[in-house]
Parts: structure tokens; sequence; C-alpha cells
């Protein structure tokens, strides 16, 4: 796996740097695939990194230490040899750091397994809202929208609809593509679903979680650890709302992978009260790791 380092020193001196909104690693792996050569997949690698790192997404300026951290992992596994065609997997992965403390929270760690585009070394990556390009720049596109959204959600209460909403734009243009990924009935885990839960009213506990266990649960945790942690007690509420509307909902199980682990890390010192009360919500909006929770108390 080869992974793309820039300095930040040549980062933010680079023009037009300032301001942006990621700080977006990029991996390319590759290893599945023969008969390609690897400068190809090293370019790709380039390409993307720029595309997602040189672009103003929003009109909002980030100071630098303010950049949303994301990881793009895009496994090949498949190629038209001597094309220009691919396809494979992507991994994403947004971290928010809590305030007063060097932890960076995880609040997504999503495989899209719907990936297939056409990519020409040193073509130039463009991108325009309400357009479709290509395949590959609409899926960035898509999942850089849904990053802000759900950052902005993090430190305000329903602050990522804007975002929401983009990514809604770029999944409507992208269904007259042959693409799979942007239809409703492309499964249950898809672009199309992700976005649409996220705005669907139905499913605002959601977002109200997000912002209450991030901005008034973690970020209060460094100052006031108990009372941080009875915030996120009362967040997670949220889940069983929403469980008991759609246990399968997409964005509910995105939001209980990322979380799971860091709830059980979250409990490990409280009281027996808040472990049981813990251990007895998430064991029932998530059965299939009730028994994870319980490791609280070893």
């Amino acid at each position: 796996m080869r992974t793309l380092l820039f300095s930040f020193i040549i980062l933010f001196a680079s023009k037009g740097f300032f301001g942006q909104e990621f700080l977006c690693n990029v991996q390319i792996e590759s290893r599945q695939v023969g008969g390609v050569d690897p400068s190809v997949f090293d370019a790709m690698e380039k390409s993307i990194f720029e595309f997602m790192n040189n672009r103003r997404w929003s009109n909002v300026n980030f100071k630098i230490e303010e950049r949303i951290e994301c990881t793009f992992i895009i496994t090949i596994q498949s190629a038209i040899q001597g094309g220009d065609e691919f396809a494979g997997t992507l991994n994403v992965v947004l971290q928010r750091p809590i305030y007063g403390t060097s932890y960076n929270s995880v609040m997504l760690n999503l495989v899209d397994n719907d990936i297939q585009f056409r990519y020409t070394p040193f073509q130039a990556m463009e991108y325009a809202d309400n357009t479709y390009n290509d395949n590959l720049t609409q899926i960035l596109a898509f999942y850089a929208y849904m990053l802000l959204g759900l950052d902005f959600d993090s430190y305000s209460l329903y602050g990522g609809t804007e975002y929401y909403e983009k990514a809604n734009a770029v999944t409507s243009v992208a269904t007259s593509s042959s693409f799979k990924g942007w239809q409703a009935f492309d499964g249950p885990r898809n672009r199309f679903q992700f976005v649409e839960n996220m705005l669907n009213s139905s499913y605002n506990d959601l977002r109200k979680l997000l912002y209450e266990y991030h901005r008034k649960g973690l970020d209060v945790m460094a100052e006031d650890l108990n009372g941080g942690r009875s915030v996120i007690t009362n967040s997670l509420s949220y889940l069983k709302t929403v469980y008991d509307k759609r246990p399968n909902l997409y964005s509910l199980q995105l939001i209980l992978e990322a979380k799971r682990q860091e709830i059980i890390n979250i409990y490990e010192e409280a009281s027996p009260a808040e472990k049981i009360a813990m251990i007895n919500l998430m064991s029932a909006v998530d059965p299939p790791n009730g028994t994870k929770y319980e490791e609280v108390n070893n």
C-alpha cells in the first residue's frame, strides 16, 4: 500500500491552500490488480489527494488547525487490462478532535462497495455542482459534502443541513448514470440511503445525538468528566428512538459501527448505575454486539 504524504510546510505554503476544509489522507491499495503500470495508481493517489485538499467545498474559512481530518482508502479489485476502468471499494474515515485533549473521535468508518470509475493519468479532475462529469469526482464530492455535514452537525444542532443538501444534489445528478450506489434500489447500504437518512426529519434524533454526544458530552469531559458522561448517557437514548422506528437504518448502523468501542471506553470508569444504563440501552439498539458492551464490567 502506498500512502501519499506531504509535509505541512509544503501543503500550507502552496497557493490557495489556506481556508480550505480538509486534511485528507489518500491511499490507493492496488495489490490485487496485475497488468497495470504502478505509476497509474501513483498518479491516481496524487490526483485524488489534490482534488480533496485543494478544492474549496464551502464558504467557511477554516484555520489550519481546524481542517477536517479524514482518510480515503480505495482498494482496487479489478481493472480492464491496459484500460482506464477500475472497480473496488472505498473506506471513508472521519475524525473529530475533542476539546482540551489530544484525542480524535471517529465519527464515521464506512466502506462503500460500489466503487466503479474511469481514470486517465494526468487528466485534470474537474467537478461542478449540479453537473455530472464522471463517477470518481461525483463519489468524492458526495463524501466531501457528507463529511462536512457530519462535522458541522457535531458542533451545532442541525448545523450540517446545507452540506447534506449538497450531497443530495450530487446524488440526484448521478442517478442518470449507469453506476451503482446512487439509486434507492441499489441496496440498503448505499449513498442514496446515507444522505436520505440524514435529511429525513423522522430520524432527526441521530443528528441530535451527533451534537449532544460530541459538543456537550465529549468536549466537556476534559473539564467535567462526570457531567460530560451524563450528557452522553442521555444522548444515547436518541439511538433507541430511531431504532424503534427502523432498526436497520443505514445511518444508525454507521453510527453504531463508528462509536461502539468508544462508548465502551467512556464507561470503563463510570458508576455501576451508569454502566447498567449504558449496557441495557446499547444492547437493545445493537443486539449482535450486546456482549461487547458488557466488557465495561471486566
